[in-house]
C-alpha cells in the first residue's frame, strides 16, 4: 500500500510537472508571436519616420516656394497699382493740357 501511495504521488507530481511544462511551452509560444510582431511594428516604424522625414522635407521647400510666391504677387500687384496710378495722372495732365491747348488756339473774339 504504501508503494501505491508513493506511486500515486509520483504519478500526481508528474502530471502536475507535464502541466506545468505545457503552460510554459504555450507561454513560450506566446513570447515569440509577441516578438514577431514588435519586430514587425518596429520596421513598420522605421519606414514611417522615413516616409515623414521625406515628407517634412518636401513640405518645407513648398512652403518656402509659396513664400517666394506670395512676395512676388505682392510686389508685382504694388507695381501694377503705381502703373495705373500713374496713367490715371499722365491722363488727368493730357486732359488738362489738351484742354488748355483747346482754348489757346481757338479764335479770340473781339467786343465792340
Amino acid at each position: 500500500m504504501v508503494l501505491t501511495g508513493i506511486s500515486s504521488e509520483c504519478l500526481l507530481q508528474f502530471s502536475c510537472i507535464e502541466e506545468l511544462c505545457s503552460k510554459r511551452d504555450e507561454l513560450n509560444r506566446q513570447i515569440k508571436q509577441e516578438e514577431e510582431e514588435k519586430e514587425r511594428l518596429q520596421h513598420d516604424i522605421r519606414v514611417l519616420s522615413e516616409k515623414l522625414s521625406r515628407v517634412n522635407e518636401s513640405l518645407t521647400q513648398r512652403l518656402a516656394a509659396r513664400a517666394t510666391f506670395d512676395r512676388t504677387i505682392a510686389e508685382t500687384e504694388a507695381a501694377y497699382t503705381k502703373i495705373l496710378e500713374s496713367s490715371q495722372s499722365l491722363l488727368s495732365v493730357l486732359k488738362q493740357e489738351a484742354g488748355n491747348l483747346s482754348k489757346a488756339t481757338e479764335p479770340r473774339r473781339t467786343e465792340h
